[in-house]
This record gives C-alpha cells, sequence and structure tokens, in this order.
C-alpha cells in the first residue's frame, strides 16, 4: 500500500483574526529566519515554522525576500 502524504496548512493564530494573510506569512518568514539564527539551520525546532511560512507564502515572495536577506536589504526584522 502506498504511504498516504498528509497536507496540513498552518494552524489558525489570533494575532491574525481576518482572511487575508499577508501579515500572518511575513511573521511566520521572519520566525523561522530567527529561529536559525538562535538554534541554527539544522535545527528540527524552527522546522514548523518553515512549515508554516511555506503554506502561507506566495513562492515568488519567498524568492524576492530571499534575495534581500542575501544582498542585506530584508526590510523585516530578523
Amino acid at each position: 500500500m502506498e504511504d498516504e502524504i498528509e497536507l496540513k496548512t498552518a494552524p489558525a493564530d489570533f494575532r491574525f483574526p481576518t482572511t487575508n494573510q499577508t501579515r500572518h506569512c511575513f511573521t511566520r518568514y521572519i520566525e523561522f529566519h530567527r529561529c536559525t539564527t538562535a538554534k541554527g539551520e539544522e535545527s528540527n525546532d524552527c522546522e514548523r515554522f518553515a512549515k508554516y511560512y511555506r503554506a502561507l507564502c506566495p513562492g515568488e515572495w519567498v524568492d524576492k525576500w530571499n534575495e534581500q536577506r542575501e544582498s542585506g536589504t530584508f526590510p523585516g526584522p530578523l
């Protein structure tokens, strides 16, 4: 029997009560990178934040933010 793939998205977050998830996406992206800075790139503790932002954020945004982080122009508090 084949393994089933379970699809999940980020859980509801009281800080983001509306259907527009832009801030939720941005916050989860920042939380992930803060976590990896504090605990290291390979930390399993950070994986949940990665899952959340990957589920919420459009890929184009993530690509742009990654480029900005690499060039030192990312607008968020990392």
